[in-house]
């Protein structure tokens, strides 16, 4: 089982971060909240979560900027925690727009787009969670 993982939650929405910290907590979760990329980067970095919960449409810093900088070789100590996008952007439309950017595909191990489904959110964490372990 996963309980007592820590999971980071990266999203600008205050009544995301509630309801994600809520739900996640119901099941035996250590949660950590960030408002924007740079604070996720940064509590990445201090608290050394098990998942990070990503969204991609933030103002000072999106979810595309810290996919980006996590492949910087300087932070691959960090590679192996795996990122689930948790965003209201369609799928195809955000990996289009990280590829056109990047030059190289969106490598998240899983894509939730909003509204959110507590069950399948759930069930996504313990499955990623399940996995990382492995």
């Amino acid at each position: 089982m996963t309980e007592n993982a820590k999971i980071l939650v990266v999203d600008d929405d205050p009544d995301i971060r509630t309801v994600l910290s809520a739900l996640l907590e119901s099941r035996g979760y250590q949660v950590v909240t960030a408002s924007d990329g740079k604070e996720g980067l940064d509590a990445l970095k201090a608290e050394k979560p098990n998942l990070m919960i990503l969204d991609l449409l933030m103002s000072e810093m999106d979810g595309f900027t810290v996919m980006q900088k996590l492949k910087d070789p300087r932070l691959a100590k960090y590679a192996h925690i795996p990122i689930m996008v948790l965003t209201s952007v369609r799928e195809d439309a955000s990996r289009r727009r990280y590829e056109l950017e990047t030059g190289v595909s969106m490598d998240v191990d899983d894509y939730i787009e909003k509204p959110i489904n507590p069950p399948v959110v759930l069930e996504r964490v313990e499955r990623l969670l399940t996995k990382s372990k492995a």
